[in-house]
């Protein structure tokens, strides 16, 4: 099978490292950055594109934020061959589906919303890895009308590439992704900027390390996936400000059996998710 990658960053380069690593698909690889193109080909990931080569592909993975995605495969909608299949790999999926999925049907094109969970906190091809996506999840988000032949085919890549491929709707991954990724980026990047920072070495250890880890953000990207999500994140960040007005009041309060209730409510929660 043949496999376009657009955008070698760190996402588009781990894919390509990890289909050359784990199959034997022919990669093509396209990037805005010459010398980023020229690094992938010359280390023999990829076989580089232009974007008119595009009908090369079987699938065609566009690894780009979601409006330089959209913009890319609108720009370049006669490049892709008939009855092959576009992906995306955005974090918010409903404002991209309902883009392009609609354009590119009409061209007997195939556009399949996805999103692999999986990062580090670097961006970049030079930080792209072939075991990025061990064990973790790749969400695919078909619409009724997706063809369940290329879903099929996708998710048999993802198994290749050692993804666990979990199959949702655009909106439900839109709402649940708002708690599980976007909220938890605020929360430690608000977290960090508390004055106290500045003297945190040798006070600091494992649970300091875990809550600031993801404090270091692409701050273009991460506006933009929280601006297209903006509602559902504007409702998950209200209900984490009123839990821990909660335990602000049990200590103003002087309440200790108020903050002995809600840390144990909390724990209980914990140990009861898996």
């Amino acid at each position: 099978m043949n496999i376009a990658i657009v955008g070698l960053g760190l996402i588009g380069g781990s894919f390509a490292k990890t289909i050359k690593a784990k199959t034997t698909h022919n990669v093509y690889g396209l990037d805005t950055d010459p010398d980023v193109q020229n690094f992938a080909r010359s280390c023999g990931y990829i076989t580089a594109i232009t974007a008119q080569e595009l009908k090369k592909a079987d699938i065609t993975l566009v690894c780009l934020n979601p409006d330089a995605a959209v913009d890319f495969v609108m720009q370049n909608i006669n490049c892709f061959s008939p009855g092959s299949v576009v992906l995306d790999i955005c974090g918010v999926k409903e404002p991209v589906v309902r883009k392009l999925s609609a354009p590119l049907a009409e061209k007997n094109i195939v556009f399949l919303g996805t999103h692999p969970m999986a990062g580090r906190e670097y961006s970049g091809f030079e930080y792209s890895l072939p075991d990025l996506f061990d064990g973790a999840s790749w969400i695919l988000t078909p619409e009724p009308s997706t063809s369940p032949n290329a879903v099929r085919l996708v998710r048999m890549l993802g198994e290749q590439l050692g993804f666990d491929v979990v199959i949702s709707d655009a909106k439900r991954h839109d709402e649940l992704i708002a708690y599980t990724s976007q909220l938890a980026h605020i929360t430690s990047n608000a977290y960090i900027k508390s004055p106290a920072v500045a003297n945190h070495k040798g006070f600091s250890a494992g649970s300091f390390l875990d809550l600031t880890r993801i404090a270091r953000v692409n701050e273009d990207m991460w506006t933009s996936l929280m601006m297209l999500n903006r509602e559902n994140l504007s409702a998950e960040l209200g209900i984490l400000i009123g839990n821990l007005t909660e335990y602000k009041n049990a200590l103003d309060q002087n309440d200790g059996q108020k903050l002995k209730e809600l840390l144990k409510s909390g724990s209980d929660i914990k140990k009861s998710i898996k």
